[in-house]
């Protein structure tokens, strides 16, 4: 397992998690949010920096909140979001 230090632009915090690989530059990654649910961020950066300790380099991404598609736009309308009832509610 590789310690990554995650800097979250959504929501301006900082945390280390652990990936079996490196993610890339546009793979998404899920994470718990704020509200604690799972949600797809979008890796926006990698960089790595020396360690200060031996010959080691410390892998960093930075990440950002993932933007509805239009599948999710749809998904909210049709589960009767745009008239403000919750979804998934029998009449």
């Amino acid at each position: 397992m590789i310690e990554v230090e995650v800097q979250n632009e959504t929501y301006q915090t900082q945390s280390v998690l652990r990936f079996a690989a490196v993610p890339r530059i546009g793979e998404g990654v899920h994470m718990l949010d704020s509200n604690g649910f799972w949600t797809c961020f979008d890796v926006i950066d990698v960089w790595y920096q020396k360690a200060p300790y031996g010959d080691v380099w410390t892998p960093y991404i930075h990440v950002r909140l993932t933007p509805p598609g239009p599948a999710d736009a749809d998904a909210e309308y049709h589960n009767g979001r745009e008239h403000g009832s919750p979804p998934n509610v029998l009449s």
